[in-house]
C-alpha cells in the first residue's frame, strides 16, 4: 500500500482564483501547513491568507539558483515536523525550478511526495489567443532561445523590463524588427489584456510576473535570418513547380558556379570587405544547398547527411575539445588531425589526400607541405637556394619549347619551397603580385589618358616612365 505523502506540491493557476481545482482548494483548507513559494499570486487573498511565504528569502538579493535551494530547504524542513503543503503559481511541473529540486531531494531523503494537477498559464493563453497547442513552441525568457521562426511560440518569465530588453534582442537576431508580437497580461482575470506591439518596441512599457509573451510564426520566404529560412527557399525552388533552371541543374552543371563563388569569396577576403565577404560567402553557401537538393532528388544523400558527416569529423578530430586527449598549442592540434585523418582513410600515398583540381601553385605548397612532413625536404634555406639557381641555368640552356615548358616548372615548383620554408602562401603572394600590377597598371592606364596619350604609340622608356609614376605614388602598394 502506498505510502501517504508528507508534501503536498499544488499549482495556483496562471492567476484568477476561478481557475485553481477543486482538489488544491481542499488541500488548502484542510488544515495542513501551507508554504507559498511568493505571496505575489491574485489567488493569494482569496484562498490562503494565512500561509507562510518565501518573499524572504528573495528580498535576501542572491542569485535566484540561491533562493530556490532555500525555498526546498525550508519545505523539506517543515516536512520533517509533518504533512505540508507547497502551493506555486501556475502549474507545479511547468516552469517550476523549486519544485524540480524539492522533488530531488524528498527522493533522496525518501520523503513521499504527491504532485496535483492544475492549470497553467498555457491553457489559458490557448483560450484567449485561439491556439491549437500542438503547434505551439514555449520558451523561458532567462534561457538562450532555441526557436523555430516558422512556428507560434510563447515566452514566460517575462517579469521586468531588463529581462524583456534582452529578450527582445534575442528575438532580433530572428524576427524582422516591425514583426508584430503580443503582450497578454493577466490572463483568465478580471484584468486580463491582449497587445499587439511591433517587436522593437516591446520593451517600451514596463512588465511584471503576469505577462507572458506570443510571438507569431513567420513564412517560410521571411525567415531569411535563419538557415532553416534559405533551406525552406532553396527546396521551394527544386520542388515541382519551382524554378525550371534550378530543376535542371546537376552537381556537374553546378560545378563552375560553386568555383566562381569560391573564387569571389577569396577576393572579398584579399579586399577585406566585410560587406562584400558578407555577400560571396551567403553565395557559397547557396551552392552547397543546391548540390544537397540536388543529391536529394537523385536519392543519393540529402542536406542533413551533409551536416551530420562534418559535425561528426569535427568531434572525433578535436579529441582535445570533445574527449580526453591534451592539446596545448596549434601545432600539436594540427599533428593529431593528421594522425587521425591518417586513421581514418586509407591511402596508398600521403599525397592522396590532395586535390587534383587545386590551383597549381597552391597544390604544389600542399604536396610539398606533405612531402616535407615525412622528412622529404632540405633542412634549410640554403638548399631550395642553390637548387633554384641550378635550376634557372637548365631554362637558360634548354633548347625546344617543351623542355622550356618543363624546366620553367622546375622553377615554379623549386619557388614553391622557398615560399613554404619561409612561412608564405604561394598563391596568396602570387594573387597579391597580380593585383599590384593590376592597379599600378590601371594608374598608369589613367595617367596617360590625363595627358592625352595613347599607350600603344608610346615606346618602352614612356611607359616606363609612367610606370615609375604610379610606383613612387605607392599605387597597388600595401
Amino acid at each position: 500500500m502506498a505510502e501517504e505523502p508528507r508534501i503536498h506540491i499544488v499549482g495556483l493557476g496562471p492567476g484568477d482564483p476561478r481557475h485553481v481545482t477543486v482538489e488544491t482548494r481542499e488541500l488548502l483548507a484542510s488544515g495542513l501547513p501551507v508554504i507559498l513559494r511568493t505571496r505575489h499570486h491574485p489567488s493569494m487573498a482569496a484562498l490562503a491568507p494565512a500561509a507562510e511565504d518565501c518573499d524572504d528569502l528573495y528580498r535576501a538579493g542572491e542569485s535566484f539558483d540561491a533562493v530556490y535551494d532555500k525555498v526546498v530547504a525550508r519545505v523539506m524542513a517543515r516536512a520533517g515536523d509533518g504533512p505540508v503543503v507547497y502551493a506555486v503559481p501556475g502549474h507545479p511541473l511547468f516552469a517550476e525550478r523549486t519544485v524540480t529540486r524539492l522533488l530531488g531531494a524528498a527522493h533522496e531523503s525518501r520523503i513521499p511526495v504527491k504532485v496535483y494537477a492544475a492549470v497553467s498559464f498555457l491553457d489559458v493563453a490557448a483560450s484567449s489567443l485561439a491556439l491549437d497547442l500542438g503547434e505551439i513552441q514555449v520558451c523561458d525568457a532567462t534561457a538562450t532561445l532555441r526557436l523555430d521562426a516558422q512556428r507560434p511560440a510563447l515566452i514566460h518569465q517575462v517579469f521586468d523590463r531588463d529581462t524583456v530588453s534582452a529578450l527582445k534582442l534575442q528575438l532580433l537576431e530572428i524576427y524582422p524588427a516591425e514583426h508584430e508580437v503580443t503582450v497578454l497580461h493577466a490572463l483568465g482575470g478580471a484584468s486580463e489584456s491582449i497587445r499587439p506591439v511591433p517587436l522593437v518596441a516591446l520593451d517600451h512599457r514596463p512588465f511584471g510576473y503576469l505577462d507572458t509573451l506570443f510571438v507569431p510564426a513567420l513564412e517560410a520566404i521571411a525567415d531569411v535570418r535563419r538557415l532553416d529560412g534559405l533551406v525552406a527557399v532553396v527546396a521551394r525552388l527544386h520542388a515541382p513547380g519551382g524554378c525550371p533552371w534550378d530543376r535542371e541543374q546537376t552537381h556537374a552543371s553546378l560545378r563552375p558556379h560553386l568555383l566562381e563563388e569560391t573564387y569571389e569569396a577569396l577576393e572579398a577576403i584579399d579586399a577585406a570587405e566585410p560587406a562584400a565577404l558578407t555577400e560571396e560567402l551567403g553565395d557559397v553557401l547557396l551552392q552547397v544547398l543546391m548540390h544537397a537538393e540536388v543529391g536529394a532528388r537523385e536519392g543519393t544523400f540529402v542536406l542533413g547527411d551533409v551536416v551530420e558527416h562534418i559535425a561528426h569529423k569535427l568531434i572525433r578530430r578535436h579529441p582535445h575539445v570533445f574527449g580526453d586527449a591534451t592539446a596545448t598549442s596549434a601545432e600539436e592540434v594540427y599533428q593529431n588531425w593528421e594522425q587521425l585523418k591518417k586513421a581514418e582513410k586509407t591511402r596508398d600515398s600521403i599525397l592522396d589526400g590532395v586535390p587534383r583540381t587545386l590551383p597549381a601553385l597552391a597544390a604544389s605548397q600542399a604536396i610539398q607541405g606533405r612531402a616535407r612532413r615525412v622528412g622529404f625536404d632540405w633542412p634549410d634555406i640554403e638548399g631550395p637556394l642553390e637548387k633554384l639557381r641550378e635550376e634557372v641555368d637548365e631554362f637558360a640552356r634548354a633548347e625546344t619549347a617543351a623542355e622550356r615548358l618543363d624546366e620553367f616548372g622546375d622553377i615554379v615548383f623549386v619557388l614553391v619551397n622557398i615560399a613554404d620554408h619561409l612561412g608564405i602562401d604561394a598563391e596568396q603572394a602570387l594573387r597579391g603580385a597580380n593585383a599590384k600590377f593590376r592597379a599600378r597598371f590601371g594608374e598608369v592606364e589613367r595617367l596617360a589618358t590625363a595627358r592625352g596619350l595613347d599607350m600603344r604609340e608610346l615606346n618602352l622608356e614612356a611607359l616606363d616612365t609612367l610606370w615609375d609614376e604610379a610606383k613612387a605614388a605607392r599605387i597597388g602598394s600595401l
